[in-house]
């Protein structure tokens, strides 16, 4: 019995904790910050000690191994002192691991990621099949490692999540694409955090499957340095592919081995033409799963669009509201606002991960008639957009923005919720924010 002390008592952390104490360890959970009732709540009725508001070190640094929270960066100071004394750190996924047999289907992604994990899910459960969700979406994987018995997992993994997997190894993985984000967090290095989402396709084999976008430069230019005995299969918008995904006039079609499958874009659930991207990669997966046609095309025409992620909340004397607060960096506001056909009233802001927004600048232009900035620190959104959208306002709550959009938007208009910011500075996450949005649009 080893003693495994888990830093972190969110999601991520709980799980690991009990996963440790059903396998027999002796767990000790440690987070700087206050864990909510529910957690401590499930911490207590598992019997396993946890501190809150500081680290003990005496607690901490005896371990024989720390499961660290994908929140916590490595350089935080409790981090490195572990590091230093030679005490092995690893994330939920890794230690989850060591203790499924389950087949694993696993997608990590600058944008799409969880509408594809989502997709995934949806087709494999369709299918009948005994599948599980986890990972950055729905319930710790730990925690469904140690209580559940799936067959099959499907699960979305940030590339935090992948940071500390070193034996972990994906049956399928997915690649949706790779824009800059979370550069913060990686040397504002953007080579580092391709490393990071490549992580991935570790410890993969010849029978393995590895999707990926063949239109995504940065993808594609980091493939050749990265050495994978899996079967590479692309998807891709612009040509015929031999193995893989790809559209040809108005349909999609996805070739694997000897099958194929055809489907009519208008018929897919998912609008726009990123929501193509993200329904070829699930259909390949779903192909190498060995779905049946039917069942895939069944399965892409039903699915519902995942919370967050240009989701349509209301519409009032013909002005749409839409809650893309998932769109917390500048790739996925981009393909928001490309997908809108009507004049937009932009809600944007929030904590900066040193964004560039040159790129938004063109779609901005065209389609936002007014930008309200909901954050604490908005300059760099003036200095980006001052006279490229004619009016741009400062709120510092859901509520005030909305109320505000209202008063600025006319019949025809969309007003859309897509932040291209973390949510730190006025929310608890890109939930709470979205939540608050669609609260307050149904108080109008």
């Amino acid at each position: 019995m080893s003693r495994i002390v888990v830093l972190g008592g969110g999601e991520s952390g709980v799980g690991s904790a009990v996963l440790a104490k059903v396998k027999g360890h002796e767990v000790f959970l440690s987070d700087m910050g206050n864990i909510t009732e529910e957690y401590a709540a499930m911490l207590n009725k598992w019997e396993i000690p946890f501190e809150q508001g500081h680290h003990t070190e005496d607690l901490i640094l005896n371990a024989d191994e720390v499961i660290k929270s994908p929140g916590i960066p490595s350089t935080a100071p409790m981090v490195r002192k572990i590091t230093e004394k030679g005490i092995g750190v690893i994330s939920e996924i890794e230690f989850a691991g060591r203790y499924d047999s389950a087949k694993k289907v696993c997608i990590t992604g600058s944008n799409g990621k969880t509408t594809t994990t989502s997709l995934v899910y949806h087709l494999l459960k369709q299918a009948g099949l005994n599948v599980g969700l986890g990972g950055n979406i729905g319930k710790s994987y730990a925690f469904q490692v140690a209580t559940e018995n799936y067959d099959i997992y499907v699960l979305e993994l940030s590339s935090f999540q992948l940071d500390n997997v070193y034996d972990f190894k994906a049956d399928i993985a997915i690649i949706t694409n790779i824009t800059p984000d979370h550069l913060d967090r990686y040397g504002h290095n953007m080579e580092n955090y391709v490393k990071a989402k490549f992580r991935i396709t570790r410890n993969m084999s010849s029978d393995d499957c590895f999707i990926f976008c063949s239109d995504d430069e940065i993808t594609v230019r980091h493939l050749d340095q990265i050495v994978m005995k899996a079967q590479k299969l692309p998807f891709t918008q612009k040509e015929e592919v031999p193995q893989g995904a790809f559209v040809k006039e108005d349909r999609m079609i996805v070739r694997y081995k000897e099958e194929e499958c055809d489907m009519y874009l208008q018929e897919l659930a998912l609008g726009g033409r990123h929501n193509v991207y993200n329904s070829m990669a699930a259909a390949l997966a779903a192909k190498a799963m060995d779905i049946d046609n039917e069942a895939i095309r069944s399965g892409l025409a039903t699915f519902q669009a995942v919370e967050h992620r240009l989701e349509n909340v209301l519409s009032i004397k013909d002005v749409l509201y839409i809650n893309d607060s998932k769109a917390t960096n500048v790739d996925a506001a981009w393909y928001a606002l490309e997908c809108q056909t009507r004049p937009v009233v932009w809600i944007v802001g929030g904590t900066d991960k040193g964004n560039d927004y040159a790129s938004l600048i063109p779609l901005a232009k065209e389609k936002v008639k007014a930008m309200i900035c909901m954050g604490l620190d908005n300059r760099k959104f003036h200095e980006s957009f001052e006279g490229i959208v004619p009016e741009i306002h400062d709120v510092t709550s859901a509520k005030d923005a909305v109320q505000l959009a209202h008063s600025l938007a006319v019949s025809g208009d969309v007003v859309l919720l897509s932040p291209c910011c973390a949510s730190f500075d006025l929310f608890k996450n890109y939930e709470d924010r979205g939540r608050q949005f669609k609260e307050a649009v149904r108080n109008l």
